[in-house]
């Protein structure tokens, strides 16, 4: 009983530090958006060129986490997550050095490719640590530090930029990444818990990746997670934006107005998973996309800023309870190859988010009432075809398999 009692703290020990982790690269990912108009104007550079630094995070992180889930699976999880970690700690300091738009690209598309070893490893550790049914609430508190990291990063990082200067920003991530490093390394023996026999060849890892997207379930869940990232980044991306061409907001005003964003996740995460894990995921997710869909519709008329910081903690919660659970699945798709499953998944997200900034971005020009208008109407159809299409996903202790 005593060894049972270790274990579990160990366990929760690990899942906060993990937590941590996650929240600081999340931090550093979100912070950026808030930042484009304050350093278009720094640089000289048009919004659209600056509001690259989004995809040149995003694209290249979900490129590489193909390469790290296939890694881990062989390697173990420890080696791959250190080595990453360490990555993101130094990648992160020296974009301080940034003296262009153009170094700052630079940088972050480096960090992009560095980073991605950590959050989808821990996700796919959730898999090898805890059976299915009780999958919900560690999966929440990372999805939790997710939010966590969005809310803070998109809010605190424009907030204090007046004061620090935004190369301190992420000076102090690095700081504190450096920090959480160190006390993840005496869960070293939990990192490397779990490897397989895997091969890495060419053939295998294709089949891998083929069988995923065969399954009625993986092709329906990653579809899911494709549509979710390109519409809810396209949206939050451009956020900064937004406010100051309709309300004429500061960087301070930015950051309070965006507070919202992340808070239900950051507050709520375990408590998503416990519904997921109580009651399945069928009608949650559907309706995590339709609260999404109409935060963007409530933005598209000129309404009371009040309510348009709203419609952004809206949004955050359309998120909160559909990515985490959708990530719940695919912890159940991999089996042996929990790794690849999740690097998929990780890949997908990523290259969502990417291309979803490229994409509202585009559409700008038309007016943001348009942009939010064509974004809202797909996502509202996504939540009522998924009644349909997740009607099988009931309790996770009984889930179903069959396409």
């Amino acid at each position: 009983m005593l060894k049972r009692n270790d274990d579990a703290k160990q366990h929760e020990g690990l899942i906060r530090t993990l937590a941590a982790a996650t929240f600081l690269i999340f931090f550093q990912a979100y912070m950026v958006a808030p930042l484009i108009p304050r350093l278009s104007h720094e640089f000289g550079e048009s919004e659209q060129f600056i509001g690259l630094m989004v995809p040149a995070y995003m694209i290249p992180y979900g490129l590489s986490t193909l390469f790290f889930g296939l890694l881990s699976d062989r390697l173990g999880r420890c080696r791959i997550m250190y080595l990453s970690l360490t990555a993101f700690v130094v990648l992160t300091a020296l974009t301080a050095t940034a003296r262009s738009a153009s170094q700052i690209l630079f940088w972050r598309l480096l960090t992009g490719l560095g980073a991605s070893g950590v959050v989808p490893l821990a996700l796919a550790l959730m898999g090898d640590l805890f059976p299915y049914e009780r999958r919900g609430r560690p999966l929440g508190w990372l999805f939790g530090a997710m939010a966590g990291g969005m809310a803070f990063g998109s809010s605190l990082g424009v907030v204090l930029m007046p004061f620090t200067g935004w190369r301190m920003l992420f000076v102090d991530v690095a700081v504190a990444t450096l920090a959480v490093f160190g006390a993840l390394l005496r869960y070293a023996a939990l990192l490397g818990a779990r490897t397989t026999a895997a091969t890495l060849s060419a053939a295998d890892v294709l089949k891998g990746y083929r069988s995923l997207l065969e399954n009625g379930r993986g092709a329906r869940t990653y579809s899911y997670v494709l549509l979710n990232s390109l519409f809810h980044s396209g949206i939050y991306t451009w956020l900064g934006v937004f406010f100051v061409r309709r309300y004429q907001l500061g960087d301070i005003g930015i950051g309070l107005a965006l507070l919202g964003y992340g808070v239900p996740g950051f507050l709520l995460g375990p408590v998503i998973g416990r519904w997921a894990d109580r009651w399945g995921r069928r009608w949650l997710v559907p309706v995590g996309l339709a609260i999404a869909a109409l935060s963007a519709a409530i933005l598209i008329p000129d309404v009371p800023i009040l309510l348009a910081a709203l419609a952004v903690t809206l949004l955050s919660l359309g998120y909160d309870m559909t990515q985490p659970l959708l990530a719940g699945i695919v912890t159940q798709l991999g089996g042996p190859r929990a790794g690849q499953a999740m690097g998929l998944n990780v890949f997908i997200l990523f290259t969502g988010f990417g291309l979803g900034s490229i994409l509202f971005g585009a559409v700008v020009p038309l007016g943001f009432g348009t942009a939010l208008a064509i974004f809202s109407s797909v996502l509202m159809a996504s939540a009522f075809a998924g009644l349909f299409l997740f009607r099988n996903e009931r309790i996770s202790s009984k889930p179903v398999t069959r396409g």
